[in-house]
């Protein structure tokens, strides 16, 4: 009886042990469940894996064509959207060795404009085949040798006529005539506006990186020597008798060389302190009002038929050029220069 009743609370102890540590679980798996759910919702929601995007290139294929005889020279494939036309006129040259990218011009359509080196490909393909037109524009030169060549030779030509040598006026005549004080003016103010020029070339001008065909350096060249040598030759003649705008050009030219006055971000150049700068309150290109009171100052002094003729035909280019300038800057800086003229204050 006594053995029964203790193994009877030993069970009852057993029974109780068990419930007690049931109990002390579930509170512990509670405590558990409950410190991951607030883990959980403190985490925020569950943010899906992004996708892994495989960008897909797109390729196209050029076909070049000579511009002359219109006969396919060859197909450029795999060429990448980015290329540029730089790129095209590489892989060319590759293709076709003869085709150097210094003497290639691409055009879209016979007749059309070349096309400029940075333009990408995508800009100008309406299909994955894009025909371009090549032509071979001879030997190319730099712009910044265009200019040295183009104000070098008029320097150095009119200095030859200068001191009368020989083989261009008589020996006896030019040591028996005296130079006029207005021969010797002109020397020194001819100088002095091809010197600005070459020093404003070298370290004021921001040239372009472009090219231009050597015929054009020839061109340029044969009009700016040849019309030196006439000039020249009438004011420093022996029988030659005579019947300041400098200043104001050197300061537009700095003044434009500005890094506000270039690129994307250009503004419209305003006038200070310097009362050669005033120009811009009246025209938008007064490098070019400068530039012609120079040559029209110097046709007075001389008075000479050469003088006058170049001065014509600058006065004529320079105009087509301020007119060019002026329609661009109404684009860009309209409400700056909509009152201004071009190049003569209320003329033109």
């Amino acid at each position: 009886m006594f053995r029964r009743q203790k193994s009877l609370a030993s069970e009852r102890k057993k029974e109780l042990f068990s419930q007690g540590a049931t109990q002390f679980i579930l509170r512990n798996d509670m405590r558990n469940f409950h410190f991951l759910s607030r883990l959980v919702l403190s985490a925020g929601p569950l943010k899906p894996t992004p996708a892994v995007k495989h960008s897909k290139k797109i390729h196209f294929e050029i076909e070049i064509l000579d511009a002359q005889t219109k006969k396919q020279i060859c197909i450029l494939d795999k060429v990448t959207q980015s290329s540029t036309i730089h790129d095209v006129k590489q892989k060319l040259h590759k293709a076709c060795p003869k085709w150097y990218p210094s003497r290639v011009g691409l055009q879209l359509e016979c007749g059309g404009p070349f096309l400029k080196d940075h333009i990408t490909i995508q800009s100008i393909a309406a299909s994955s085949i894009v025909t371009l037109y090549v032509t071979d524009l001879g030997q190319q030169v730099s712009w910044t040798t265009v200019f040295l060549a183009e104000y070098t030779g008029p320097l150095l030509i009119y200095l030859l006529f200068y001191l009368r040598i020989p083989c261009i006026y008589d020996g006896k005549e030019s040591a028996r005539r005296l130079r006029h004080p207005v021969v010797h003016l002109a020397c020194f103010c001819h100088c002095i506006h091809y010197i600005r020029y070459l020093l404003e070339t070298l370290f004021v001008h921001k040239v372009s990186a472009g090219q231009t065909t050597l015929k054009n350096l020839i061109m340029i060249c044969a009009f700016y020597w040849g019309f030196t040598s006439w000039i020249a030759y009438y004011i420093n003649h022996p029988l030659y008798t005579p019947p300041m705008c400098e200043a104001g050009n050197h300061f537009i030219n700095v003044m434009l060389s500005h890094p506000n006055h270039i690129g994307n971000n250009a503004c419209f150049p305003s006038p200070n302190y310097n009362p050669f700068t005033w120009m811009f309150f009246l025209v938008s290109c007064p490098n070019y009002t400068y530039e012609i009171g120079s040559w029209i100052s110097f046709t007075v002094m001389t008075q000479t038929l050469p003088v006058g003729i170049f001065t014509l035909l600058m006065s004529i280019q320079m105009s087509l050029w301020a007119q060019k300038k002026h329609k661009i800057y109404l684009r860009k800086f309209n409400s700056y220069i909509h009152r201004k003229s071009a190049m003569i204050p209320f003329i033109l």
